[in-house]
């Protein structure tokens, strides 16, 4: 059954944040790291039920609306990934309160027991729209549904293969991370490059964007070696990459544990000097810049600038920390609320406003859809130093037309 979560909301605090949510606007995965406990089940807010009309009712709980449009947020809620999937709905009510808008009604709906069935269920609901779904399976069993019915999807997933045929992606792409990265490296007078990549899907994408960033920034990859989860593995491998030392920088792309655990062997074998370099997947991390062998570390990712004011806000409602994946969903309600504007009531939703040639923003800075589909995001290079992390390039605060 779909949850239905109103826009209706107001107070003191709602107004003081709606003024960030409203300069954040511009005009115009698959890997999932939660950050920081499950938070507690969301503040229901009341639903209004409208007097019966003549008109067809989709469900006999969820009455078909006439002055907003009808919104689906489709995230695991039960299973393994719950607590992540109930962070970003609890985000997108907050951000339904915060931009205090009257046109949206976001109906929530678990894809843990099947995706496909909770797209047709959301369509039937009367969804003109598709938030999510998270993970990249689930983007698969929901696009056929929802471009069969003329809905648009916009999903969570960091999985560029998923993207198209109706379906966008707002997930944090590996490779922009290390992309941004390797051209930062490089204008720090940094040419010759290593890397520790693990086996797998995630690995094998990070490997091909590391190549083909090095070599468009004019650098060197003097050795590029992988590594399974086996015990042994990560070091095995370490040891060949050091036997083709020295390096200007080695990346590890790998999350903040993997890292910590070979940075001691990369700086004992390719020198103390070398770089270490991450991938967004460490920004996702809570504590990783507490670990003391990734100090002087760079990464890149999306910005943490309004992240931290949003994750206050969160706290002092939900009573929890949210997962960083959440302003996905926060993000997302920003985006529909701008494009809503110049949505009529009870239309298809204008898929090509996506294009809009400036781009949107909101908590993880400046994004744009591109001809594949996925997010373009604006990405600020971060060092670990002295367990925190300080902003040492930032991200750019938008897009030319």
């Amino acid at each position: 059954m779909g949850q239905a979560v109103s826009a209706y909301g107001s107070g003191v605090h709602a107004r003081r944040w709606a003024a960030l949510a409203g300069a954040l606007l511009l005009g115009a995965c698959q890997t999932v790291v939660p950050r920081g406990p499950a938070p507690p089940p969301p503040v229901e807010q009341p639903v209004a039920r409208p007097a019966p009309t003549p008109e067809p009712v989709f469900d006999a709980d969820i009455p078909r609306d006439t002055e907003r449009h009808r919104v689906a947020l489709m995230v695991p809620l039960s299973g393994g990934n719950a607590g992540v999937g109930q962070s970003i709905a609890n985000a997108t009510q907050l951000a339904l309160l915060d931009t205090q808008s009257r046109e949206v009604r976001i109906t929530n709906y678990d894809t843990a027991p099947g995706a496909a069935a909770a797209a047709r269920r959301a369509i039937a609901d009367g969804a003109q729209l598709i938030l999510g779904p998270l993970l990249a399976d689930d983007v698969r069993a929901v696009a056929p549904v929802a471009r069969a019915a003329g809905v648009s999807v916009i999903s969570f997933s960091n999985d560029v293969s998923v993207a198209g045929n109706g379906a966008y992606l707002m997930g944090y792409a590996p490779g922009q991370s290390i992309a941004r990265i390797v051209e930062f490296s490089r204008g720090r007078g940094i040419t010759t490059f290593g890397a520790l990549v693990p086996n797998g899907l995630y690995g094998e994408r990070a490997s091909t964007a590391f190549l083909r960033s090095v070599e468009g920034a004019g650098g060197q990859v003097a050795s590029l070696q992988t590594y399974g989860r086996q015990p042994g593995g990560l070091a095995q491998a370490t040891a060949r990459l050091n036997a083709r030392a020295p390096y200007g920088a080695v990346m590890i792309a790998d999350g903040g544990n993997a890292a910590a655990a070979a940075a001691p062997l990369v700086k004992r074998g390719a020198g103390a000097a070398t770089r270490l370099l991450g991938t967004e997947l460490w920004n996702s991390e809570a504590g990783v810049a507490a670990k003391p062998q990734l100090n002087g570390a760079w990464f890149a990712s999306v910005s943490d600038t309004f992240y931290r004011q949003y994750a206050t806000k969160y706290r002092a409602r939900f009573g929890a920390s949210p997962y960083r994946l959440s302003s996905l969903g926060y993000d997302a309600v920003l985006l529909t609320v701008r494009i809503g504007r110049d949505w009529p009531i009870g239309t298809t939703f204008p898929e090509s406003r996506l294009r809009d040639a400036g781009g949107f923003s909101g908590i993880d800075g400046a994004f744009r859809f591109g001809r594949d589909n996925a997010a373009e995001r604006a990405l600020e290079v971060q060092e670990i130093r002295g367990g925190t992390t300080v902003v040492i390039s930032p991200a750019p605060a938008g897009f030319g037309r």
